[in-house]
C-alpha cells in the first residue's frame, strides 16, 4: 500500500482541489472520480497525471499504461472521495483547454446555451441530456459554477468529456452561432408560442437560463424565437435540467 496516512500531503492536496476552485483553476487541475466518469476521460483523449486506486473498493480495473497508480487504504480514498459510495477509483487530470474554434458541427447542428446556471446538478444532468441527445455542442456562458467542479462531473457521469464543451461569454457564443448561421431559440414562460409549435429541424441553439430570473436580456434580445413549456399548476417553473431536456427531444423528435 502506498498511501495510508490520512496527513499525506498528497491527500491533503487532492481535498484542495476537490474544494477549492481558486486552487483548481491556479494549478489547472481538476479531480475525475469512477470507473465510468474516468473511462470516458481516457476515451476522449485526455491524460491524467496520477491515478489513485483503493484495492479494498475497486471491484473494476482500468486498462491504462505509462500512468502512475498509487494504491490507498479505505479510509484514505474515503477521505478524498465526493461520492457516497465509492467504486474506488480517482484521477487527477490537467483541466482541458476547449474554444469554439474546434467545434465541428453537423449539416444541421442542435446545440443548447446555458446562462449562468449555478447548480452543479443541474449543469451536470443538461450534460447527460446533450449526451443523450447527441447535440453539437453545449456552450456554457458565464456561468456561476465551475465546470470543472466534481460534483458537476459526477452529476454528469462524465457526459462533460463526450460532450463538446465550451465555457464562453454570451457575446462570444453569440457572434459564433450568427457566423454558423444558427437561430437562437430561447426557453422562457413568457413567450407566446409552444415549444412543440417551432420548427427545430433547422439549426439552431436552445438557450436557457437561471431558475429564479430565466434568461438576460442579452439573449431575450438577441433570440430568433422565444418559446415556452406549457404549465398547468401553480408553479411557474420547471428545473433548468428538465427544461432543457424537453424542448431538446423535441428537436431530436423533429429531426428523426
Amino acid at each position: 500500500m502506498d498511501i495510508t496516512s490520512l496527513q499525506n500531503p498528497k491527500i491533503k492536496y487532492i481535498v484542495k482541489l476537490r474544494e477549492d476552485k481558486r486552487q483548481r483553476l491556479r494549478d489547472g487541475f481538476m479531480l475525475v472520480e469512477g470507473c465510468d466518469e474516468l473511462t470516458l476521460a481516457l476515451s476522449s483523449g485526455l491524460k491524467p497525471e496520477s491515478l489513485l486506486t483503493a484495492p479494498e473498493l475497486a471491484s473494476r480495473s482500468i486498462d491504462i499504461s505509462n500512468v502512475e497508480i498509487t494504491t490507498v487504504t479505505r479510509a484514505v480514498f474515503e477521505k478524498i472521495s465526493y461520492r457516497d459510495n465509492p467504486d474506488g477509483w480517482l484521477g487527477i487530470f490537467p483541466i482541458p483547454k476547449r474554444s469554439l474554434e474546434e467545434i465541428k458541427l453537423s449539416a444541421s447542428p442542435l446545440v443548447i446555451v446555458t446562462e449562468s446556471v449555478e447548480k452543479p446538478g443541474n449543469l451536470g444532468a443538461i450534460l447527460r441530456t446533450a449526451d443523450a441527445a447527441h447535440v453539437d455542442a453545449l456552450l456554457v456562458c458565464d456561468p456561476r459554477v465551475d465546470l470543472w467542479n466534481p460534483n458537476v462531473i459526477r452529476a454528469s457521469r462524465g457526459a462533460v468529456f463526450s460532450v463538446r464543451t465550451v465555457e464562453v461569454e454570451s457575446s462570444n457564443a453569440l457572434a459564433w452561432l450568427r457566423s454558423n448561421k444558427m437561430r437562437v431559440l430561447a426557453a422562457t414562460p413568457s413567450a407566446e408560442e409552444m415549444y412543440t409549435d417551432v420548427n427545430m429541424k433547422e439549426p439552431v441553439a436552445i438557450a436557457v437560463g437561471t431558475e429564479d430570473t430565466g434568461l438576460t436580456d442579452f439573449w431575450m434580445q438577441n433570440a430568433d424565437v422565444k418559446v415556452k413549456i406549457p404549465m398547468l399548476g401553480k408553479v411557474n417553473s420547471l428545473n433548468v435540467s428538465i427544461a432543457t431536456a424537453l424542448i431538446t427531444y423535441e428537436a431530436v423528435r423533429q429531426r428523426l
